[in-house]
């Protein structure tokens, strides 16, 4: 009987065996598709330090001619900036932002629609000019940090919330190539931008429901 040579056969399936080993292996490495609007970036530069160049503790009876608003319903109670339906006219700092900030305040809202807004690097001291981070808005249904446009496609997601009636503290903070937002301590939200706006007013902002702001504190990083 003729011994038919074995060899080829043999390599040739260990080559099919390789080929499935290294799909597999592809397959199980790629990141899987979903929506892009999460929270992304670990790096917490910027979340501590810097040189203090402005803060407000609120503590007497008016606004003060160091903020813009063409609102009326701009006050301050118990040495809390206070506003509820200001339908997004904003209450601005006059002071610019320095480039490299971080942005700190303590917040609450006293509503169950939550809806706690700021905007960061707005080119004019209006609505939807810069950046706006937005904390358990739609009913308090989602938070988002979005550039120019809250409702645009673009915009980061997550569904942190707010707990009505705490005092949540924000941190924005921009160094190079990104807006990240904490909420008490914790990363929520980052913007990855190559091409950052160049805005300088920061605002605290409000839709309808019932809000107090207090410890402005503005660090140049």
């Amino acid at each position: 009987m003729e011994r038919r040579n074995l060899e080829p056969r043999r390599w040739a399936q260990a080559g099919r065996v390789l080929v499935l080993a290294t799909v597999a292996l592809a397959v199980a490495t790629t990141p899987a598709c979903g929506k892009k609007k999460r929270k992304g970036g670990g790096n917490n530069e910027g979340l501590t330090g810097g040189v203090l160049v402005l803060s407000d503790d609120f503590q007497r009876e008016s606004v003060g001619d160091q903020y813009l608003t063409k609102s009326t319903k701009w006050s301050i109670v118990d040495g809390w900036l206070h506003i509820q339906g200001d339908r997004n006219e904003g209450l601005w700092l006059t002071a610019p932002l320095p480039e490299r900030v971080r942005v700190e305040f303590d917040a609450r809202s006293m509503t169950p629609e939550g809806d706690i807004k700021c905007e960061v690097f707005n080119a004019e001291p209006r609505h939807s000019t810069g950046y706006i981070a937005v904390l358990g808005g739609w009913k308090n249904a989602l938070s988002v940090l979005a550039r120019l446009d809250e409702h645009g496609v673009d915009r980061m997601e997550s569904d942190v919330k707010v707990d009505i009636g705490k005092v949540h503290h924000f941190a924005l903070v921009r160094t190079e190539g990104s807006l990240r937002w904490y909420l008490d301590g914790k990363l929520i939200l980052a913007y990855p931008d190559d091409a950052p706006l160049q805005g300088k007013y920061f605002g605290f902002n409000n839709w309808n429901s019932d809000i107090y702001f207090d410890n402005l504190a503005i660090y140049r990083l």
